[in-house]
């Protein structure tokens, strides 16, 4: 791998967090929300999204693993207040439900 990507990367990685909801519902209301299934890896997700790879995540958004944060998730998130991770891709904020297995 390229040290380019490594960089990325590790850029992406140092910038994920755990988030509550309630320190995203304002970006919520302005559209800026990308919700990524719990399946899928969110830095990878986010290096798509930074590389303006538009084929690999046009083909995600298909499958339904990623895509614009939906009012009926936004309510159940309010609703549940689930631990989140997030990561900024400006202007973007790509946020995932963090699973614990």
């Amino acid at each position: 791998m390229s040290d380019e990507f490594e960089t990325l990367r590790a850029k992406l990685h140092g910038e994920t967090a755990k988030v509550g909801w309630e320190e995203l519902e304002r970006f919520f209301a302005r559209g800026m929300l990308v919700h990524v299934d719990a399946g899928m890896d969110l830095v990878t997700v986010a290096e798509s999204m930074a590389e303006d790879d538009c084929e690999q995540f046009q083909r995600w958004m298909d499958d339904g693993v990623v895509g614009r944060l939906s009012d009926t998730r936004a309510r159940e998130f309010s609703e549940r207040r689930p631990d989140l991770w997030a990561v900024v891709v400006a202007p973007w904020i790509l946020v995932q439900e963090r699973v614990i297995h």
